[in-house]
């Protein structure tokens, strides 16, 4: 079975755009985010920008494998934004990525299913005005080896064209020798093939980075 090792994300935050109905103003924003904690300095952020809002919807996914995702409708009818917002990031097959719609009450009451759409037609704007980039899923290790091994690692790094992420000295203790340390990383479909060359080679560790 083929591995899926690939995802879509956002390249930078939107543009504001606006989206209106029945004199209501929807302003949507996309941010590309790591973890729930980016979350809260960009709602502080976007409330100070429009203090006459009354919602702040959202929704986000997260991650791969697992995925995980939220969808807040703030004080509208259960339902009727968050998750319209995350359908969208469903369509456009993002992750990675947060969608807010800041909502300005025009007077005249949408109902349920107007809503719906409005906070769905909003979302879609605002992820349509992004640039979707496709990221590979990569694995990262540590290879760890005595110094006169440097040229068995460095030969394998070289022919199979490994990204080095970070690479330093350590001594041992046992010896006083140095012992060569590298991060690597790799596609997720090749992780395994990449580990087994490692492994094959005498006097040289390989583990994934936790």
């Amino acid at each position: 079975m083929e591995i899926k090792d690939t995802y879509n994300t956002i390249t930078s935050p939107s543009e504001e755009i606006l989206f209106k109905e029945k004199n209501s103003k929807f302003f949507g924003y996309a941010f590309p985010i790591t973890s729930e904690e980016e979350l809260k300095p960009i709602l502080d952020v976007l409330r100070k920008k429009h203090p006459h809002a009354g919602h702040f919807c959202y929704a986000y996914q997260i991650g791969t494998d697992p995925v995980s995702y939220r969808a807040n409708d703030d004080g509208e009818p259960s339902n009727s934004a968050g998750m319209p917002i995350y359908g969208q990031l469903q369509s456009f097959d993002v992750t990675n990525t947060v969608v807010v719609i800041a909502r300005l009450f025009g007077g005249t009451k949408l109902g349920v299913g107007g809503l719906i759409s409005a906070y769905k037609t909003a979302a879609q704007i605002t992820l349509e005005s992004c640039e979707i980039i496709e990221k590979t899923i990569d694995v990262h290790y540590i290879i760890s080896f005595d110094y006169k091994n440097m040229n068995k690692v460095m030969r394998v790094i070289k022919e199979k064209n490994l990204d080095i992420v970070d690479q330093g000295m350590e001594i041992n203790e046992e010896n006083g020798l140095p012992i060569g340390i590298i991060e690597i990383k790799i596609r997720k479909k090749n992780a395994e093939q990449i580990a087994d060359i490692f492994n094959s080679l005498y006097e040289i560790d390989i583990q994934i980075k936790e």
